[in-house]
């Protein structure tokens, strides 16, 4: 290791120490976040041999595929094989950026029969989400494939099973879930910090025409500079809709709107803090509130889910919001309600607020004590007050708990160190078929409910509809 390296390791830890929980004499201030930064950084800080470069080929090179591509490059030891994209402007533009020399094509097949690519980022609007991703897994690739990962509940179990069958590394693109603030809030709660946890209020919303996907669709587009064809050869035959090619998440037939896009990242985040399955009964309802621009999906929707107790948690109650014409100016928070407390999480900051009950029950106040007659409340009172000291009628006081991750922490990095290094050692994923499948399933469900404005029941555990 040379010394700016073992200079910039230091200096990383010595950051996350000092944002590290709050509550220094609490038995939560764990190194546990400490711990994960240093191993993300003894990942970087590892001698990567010529055997060990993966060869990187990207399939969907839209907005998201961009981001994805760019976060994979930062790790050491990857490189860029090959892009496909239908939109011919994308072919141009990845020349542009990685050399005319670069491998492009408009037929993924092309792209998965190549011999010098190890592994594919799956970025393409949802409904092709399996059949790539089988199809890859089938071509020996390793798989990175966006959220949902799948378009269909009825999906998942082919690609779970495909997965196993492979013995190929499958990770879905939920960042979130290799976060070292959603690993805090994880400890947290199993540590029992909030008491028994009853209820989760999960938020994204959004205040922008970008945020609500109305992205600027290029002057050319085209049946013929999008490949039309074949950007539905897996859907219903459709005349041609630069909407649908380029918002397509807004469009029922090749996305799946709020629910798929941002609902699973609160499910996805929910489950891994958790711990759990996911839920047994889901419910949903949307309306169009002010993107009418043509989309079939709504644009403000909200669920509501109900988890069995487990081994793993307590029943609890989740609520799902997406609201693209927020007044907030846009918001993303997972809160946590337990018996004691609050956490909430904010990207990857922590927030733990308490509130105890005292172990004295209620008496007097805004209670029914003052309708009874004088005589009843000078006897109550008088019982009361020989039964409970004042120290056990006050409520008991916890300090609050702050956890930041150190500025400049990029969760999206860290999910894709997770996926190479999956790839190179063989470790689990945080986020493989199955965990992405419990996650999408739920999301699936809400469109499902919207839709046919009925509760949708699920079993977790078999993961299947019930």
């Amino acid at each position: 290791m040379d010394q700016h390296s073992s200079k910039s390791r230091r200096q990383f830890l010595q950051k996350i120490a000092a944002t590290s929980l709050a509550a220094a004499s609490s038995p939560l201030s764990s190194l546990a976040a400490q711990a994960k930064a240093e191993e993300r950084i003894l990942q970087f800080e590892k001698r990567i041999s010529a055997n060990d470069t993966i060869r990187l080929g990207v399939i969907g090179y839209g907005v998201q595929g961009h981001f994805d591509l760019n976060t994979a490059l930062k790790v050491p030891g990857v490189e860029l094989a090959g892009i496909c994209d239908l939109y011919t402007g994308r072919i141009e533009n990845a020349k542009e950026k990685y050399g005319k020399e670069l491998f492009t094509t408009r037929n993924y097949q092309e792209l998965l029969d190549r011999k010098d690519i190890d592994a594919v980022i799956i970025a393409t609007h949802d409904v092709w989400h399996a059949r790539m991703t089988l199809d890859a897994l089938a071509k020996g690739k390793h798989v990175y494939c966006e959220k949902p990962m799948v378009y269909k509940i009825s999906e998942g179990p082919s690609v779970i099973a495909a997965a196993k069958k492979s013995g190929k590394v499958l990770q879905v693109g939920s960042q979130r879930v290799s976060s070292i603030g959603y690993a805090k809030a994880k400890e947290l709660l199993a540590a029992g910090e909030i008491g028994k946890l009853n209820m989760v209020n999960a938020v994204y919303d959004r205040q922008s025409s970008i945020g609500a996907w109305e992205y600027t669709i290029p002057k050319d587009a085209n049946a013929s500079t999008t490949d039309w064809e074949r950007f539905i050869a897996v859907t219903d035959k459709m005349p041609f809709d630069a909407k649908k090619f380029f918002w397509w998440r807004a469009f029922k037939e090749v996305g799946t709107g709020v629910a798929g896009d941002l609902f699973i990242h609160l499910l996805s985040g929910t489950h891994l803090i958790t711990n759990s399955k996911g839920p047994e009964s889901i419910y949903s309802t949307g309306q169009f509130s002010y993107w009418k621009d043509g989309r079939n999906m709504p644009d403000v929707m909200s669920g509501v889910m109900q988890y069995p107790e487990t081994k793993e948690h307590a029943a609890f109650q989740l609520t799902l919001q997406v609201n693209f014409i927020s007044g907030t100016g846009g918001q993303e928070v997972i809160r946590l309600v337990g018996s004691e407390g609050v956490i909430d999480v904010v990207g990857n900051s922590i927030t733990v607020k308490h509130s105890l009950l005292p172990e004295a029950p209620g008496f007097g106040g805004y209670d029914s004590v003052f309708t009874f007659s004088k005589q009843m409340q000078e006897e109550m009172q008088k019982e009361y007050d020989a039964k409970w000291t004042p120290q056990q009628r006050k409520r008991k006081v916890k300090e609050d708990i702050v956890f930041k991750a150190p500025q400049g922490y990029d969760d999206h990095l860290d999910h894709f160190t997770n996926f190479f290094e999956a790839i190179r050692s063989n470790k689990p994923v945080v986020e493989d078929a199955e965990f992405g499948f419990r996650a999408a399933a739920p999301a699936l469900a809400c469109n499902e409910s919207y839709f046919s404005k009925k509760i949708i029941h699920w079993d977790p555990v078999k993961m299947k509809l019930v």
